[in-house]
């Protein structure tokens, strides 16, 4: 496998008499050397939008093809891939016939004269793209599969119900990171995408910046070395698990991707993992309260690979006390957590706000994020909120909306809402 994991648990174990909600964070860390990780197998779908609306300005399609190539020249010897044209249907530009094929030097070179022919043409249905991108892995085994996903536009010619049909039936199957290019498409679209594929979303405004966009990401995915691999959480009789939410790097809510896997047991996706990551999870369990002086296995926490083997264990404890000194003491851990998923819910609600035009409402919560930034120390965050709102004071959240935001701004700060501040542990 190439790879070492550690699971830590974060929490204050003491509860006040009558408690029964349990929080803790779970941090799971991969150590492994490059090299080992480098030469795992994989498999990469890129997918291209190459509707009518890529061809203005023409600059964008050129752009994309720039940019799948640079993803194409990232993939090393060995890993299967195919590149996808997306439109109101998907059809693979490369290789011809709907299958995976092995990179070396002849078939990148014969892909990326494939890509430069293309034209665009047509409208947009992005479940379709990712049927056909599913078909691609489906017969690819042994290894971590990923697609980057590009878009300019919204998803015109699907029904969000047919849309969401197809992401219930590929999530799972496969990780894909999405990419907006411009200004005119949905950032809830994408994120909604990217969310239930376990990937990221991102806003590339700039057609001239998406060929290192791609390349990172194809990079990233080439040094994966695990894939499939599930946060198993155990609960005693009489405990269930309320939530589980990555928190870092990114916000993502597991709670309804459980599996059952056994008697009080579930499994939840995390997806694939690579050498030197590092991920935190917020899990809060609610168990039987119990008597002063009692204590109790809250959840046992197990990191489980694709062929079922525990990788790494951890244990959520909980123990009643009448100390008020330690029930009231908060994990810090815990508690920058739960402020940066509340920054990025104030964010995403006052631009919503501001697009209605409830001027009042926008400013409350776009001020409340601004003092949440502050206080979390989320120097990337403060900044795009300071493009869209003028800060008079940040310690307060006193702020005004700005008269004019530019529409790349305004889905920046969107787009990255769910990107986290890593806490300090202990």
């Amino acid at each position: 496998m190439g790879l070492d994991f550690a699971v830590e648990v974060f929490q204050n174990e003491y509860l006040p008499e009558g408690a029964a909600d349990v929080d803790a964070i779970v941090t799971v860390t991969t150590t492994g050397a490059a090299a080992q990780v480098v030469s795992a197998h994989a498999a990469e779908v890129v997918i291209v939008d190459t509707s009518a609306s890529m061809a203005y300005p023409p600059s964008k399609l050129t752009a994309a093809k720039q940019a799948t190539v640079a993803a194409i020249d990232a993939l090393r010897d060995g890993v299967s891939f195919a590149v996808v044209a997306g439109t109101d249907t998907a059809r693979t530009v490369y290789p011809r016939a709907r299958k995976l094929v092995v990179a070396d030097a002849r078939t990148r070179a014969a892909a990326k004269q494939a890509v430069r022919m293309l034209r665009a043409d047509g409208g947009t249905a992005m479940g379709r793209w990712l049927t056909l991108a599913d078909e691609l892995f489906a017969g690819f085994e042994g290894g971590p599969r990923h697609a980057i996903l590009l878009t300019d536009g919204e998803n015109q010619h699907e029904s969000p119900r047919q849309l969401t049909r197809v992401l219930d039936e590929v999530a799972g199957r496969f990780t894909c990171d999405c990419r907006g290019v411009g200004t005119d498409w949905q950032v809830a679209e994408l994120r909604r995408i990217a969310e239930a594929m376990l990937g990221t979303v991102d806003i590339v405004a700039d057609p001239d910046g998406l060929a290192e966009d791609f390349r990172s990401m194809a990079a990233a995915a080439m040094g994966k070395a695990v894939a499939d691999v599930s946060l198993r959480l155990w609960t005693p009789e009489g405990a269930r698990v309320v939530s589980l939410k990555q928190v870092s790097p990114g916000l993502r809510d597991l709670t309804g991707r459980r599996v059952e896997s056994g008697p009080r047991t579930g499994d939840y996706p995390t997806g694939a993992w690579g050498g030197a990551e590092s991920r935190d999870y917020h899990l809060r369990v609610r168990v039987r309260p119990a008597g002063v002086g009692d204590r109790m296995l809250a959840s046992r926490v197990s990191l489980v690979g694709p062929a079922g083997e525990v990788l790494g264990q951890g244990r959520v404890l909980a123990v009643w006390t009448e100390d008020s000194a330690l029930s009231t003491r908060i994990s810090s851990e815990v508690a920058h957590y739960t402020g940066q998923a509340e920054l990025a819910e104030a964010i995403q609600d006052g631009l919503e706000a501001r697009k209605s035009g409830d001027v009042g409402r926008a400013t409350a919560k776009l001020g409340r994020a601004v003092r949440l930034a502050h206080e979390s120390g989320n120097t990337d965050t403060a900044k795009l909120l300071a493009r869209v709102v003028e800060v008079e004071d940040p310690r307060t959240g006193t702020v005004k909306l700005r008269a004019r935001v530019a529409d790349a701004d305004e889905m920046t700060l969107d787009t990255r809402s769910t990107v986290t501040k890593r806490v300090g542990k202990g």
